[in-house]
């Protein structure tokens, strides 16, 4: 059996180009206690005869009367993939393409464009759940839940995910043109973007005020509590009599569990509960806290940590949130709520709450399977739900994003939460919503606040310092108007159901 809490030091969040998935790389563990790839697999009831005597049947006719001739590693390949993605949206073959992709991603550097992807069984494109802040993707305009139906006139309907991710990566400086269905445009947008190392800083931080601190993480990677901790330390440098802090995970896709225990531990006390696994095997059950053995991935961040001044384990927070939202920054998100220790905004969160573990078949090539749920300290799970927020904004894009679902409940073969609530009233029915001040913008006036905004990014960006523009980011401004006490003018959406009736 594999101990998942001995190799918590390869939890991953990335395979094949998306961080939606916390994972667990399963490495040689104690020989005598073996591991998956040792151990003799059997089933309770034995080996299916007749399936098996089936699956030879196809496997013969396929082989000698398909009109092209096929080899026998595309056949066997598109049997363990459609048994593998048979099972829910994250399980999934990895051959030494996919297991380098892995690497890559592993190491926080490839080249491409840097846009976080997945796919719906049967769907005609390929969804963008989140462009990497920074990136080629981001500055050209890439948005969450654009569709790309076309890579350098190639439909995607036509290709798998990893063949998409192929077309989209390669060498630097080249370009690379996407054509994009977006739920607000009558017509496709098309994208000819160059091609970059991708290799972002994941903590941004800036002041608000001279009273309040802001921190946008746009992914979790290996040095993030690290790069944390230097952003809070920066922050409190410039004031040491803060009074409140914004931690904006929006459009965040996930990455390392460990560094969401690390991000956690940076505002909740020491040995606090981050998060909980729970599977079938044994193994599968963890709990992890905010210790080193937890979180500490390298060595320098049990150091590191203790030198955050003690304010933030009390100053008062607002964590934005919003549908891309997913997998290690719903864990912060889940943690920081269960202990009421900031105020969540925003929109319902991806739901992206299953575990995946990485089990090597070769030197080149390993299976990614679901083998857990994990859980907030007060047991919720994540699954197919999300976080809700505790304050719902409401924008000029809810009305787009409500109708085009972009959620891990969106996914054919999704796994459904297993601690759902039979309440009819659901927090998000219950939660205040604050609704924007205007009627919602015109196709047109969206279109030019982007192209005003992409023409406002500097050609060399300090990736240390966050970009911001309160006017224009009505969540932030309340996020901002919450921490300073603003009364706000909210109605709850269980009261406004009633009205619509």
């Amino acid at each position: 059996m594999i101990n998942l809490k001995t190799i918590s030091k390869f939890i991953l969040g990335t395979v094949c180009g998306s961080l939606l998935t916390v994972s667990i790389y399963a490495t040689a563990d104690n020989p005598s206690s073996g591991t998956l790839s040792q151990q003799k697999l059997t089933t309770g009831s034995g080996i299916p005869v007749d399936e098996v005597n089936n699956f030879a049947k196809v496997y013969a006719i396929a082989k000698n009367y398909y009109v092209e001739s096929v080899t026998d590693t595309k056949l066997m390949k598109g049997a363990i993939d459609g048994m593998l993605n048979n099972l829910d949206p994250h399980s999934d073959y990895l051959d030494a393409d996919a297991f380098k992709q892995l690497t890559e991603m592993t190491s926080g550097s490839f080249g491409g464009l840097g846009i976080e992807v997945s796919r719906d069984k049967g769907s005609d494109g390929v969804k963008v759940v989140a462009p990497i802040f920074g990136t080629p993707a981001y500055k050209a305009g890439i948005q969450s839940g654009d569709l790309i139906v076309k890579i350098n006139d190639t439909p995607t309907s036509g290709i798998s995910l990893d063949e998409s991710i192929k077309k989209m990566r390669g060498t630097i400086g080249t370009k690379v043109k996407l054509t994009v269905a977006r739920a607000n445009e009558l017509k496709p947008l098309e994208f000819t973007i160059t091609r970059a190392k991708i290799e972002v800083r994941s903590v941004q931080s800036t002041m608000l005020t001279p009273d309040y601190g802001y921190i946008r993480i746009t992914n979790f990677q290996s040095d993030t509590t690290n790069e944390l901790v230097k952003a809070l330390n920066k922050i409190y440098k410039e004031n040491p009599h803060l009074k409140g802090l914004v931690l904006d995970l929006r459009d965040d896709p996930g990455g390392l569990l460990q560094s969401a225990v690390g991000v956690s531990g940076a505002f909740l006390p020491k040995d606090s509960l981050v998060v909980y696994t729970d599977g079938r095997m044994e193994n599968s059950k963890q709990k992890y806290y905010v210790k080193p053995a937890d979180y500490d991935v390298d060595g320098t961040q049990e150091n590191t940590l203790k030198t955050i001044p003690a304010i933030f384990k009390t100053l008062p927070m607002v964590v934005l949130v919003n549908r891309g939202t997913a997998s290690a920054s719903e864990i912060v998100s889940g943690a920081l709520q269960d202990y009421k220790r900031a105020k969540i905004l925003g929109m319902r969160t991806f739901g992206k709450g299953s575990v995946q573990t990485v089990i090597p078949l070769s030197d080149t090539t390993a299976i990614k399977l679901t083998t857990a749920l994990y859980y907030t300290p007060k047991g919720r799970s994540i699954q197919a739900k999300g976080i809700q927020p505790d304050i719902i904004i409401q924008s000029e894009y809810s009305d787009i994003v409500d109708s085009w679902d972009v959620s891990e409940a969106s996914y054919d073969n999704h796994l459904d939460n297993p601690v759902a609530s039979d309440s009819k009233t659901s927090t998000r029915e219950s939660a205040p919503i604050i609704k924007p001040p205007k009627q919602i913008a015109t196709t047109e006036e969206i279109k030019a606040r982007a192209e005003a905004r992409l023409k406002q990014v500097p050609k060399v960006v300090d990736q240390s310092q966050a970009q911001v523009d309160i006017k224009d980011d009505f969540q932030l401004q309340w996020a901002l108007n919450i921490i300073e006490g603003k009364p706000l003018p909210i109605e709850s959406a269980t009261a406004n159901k009633k009205k619509v009736n």
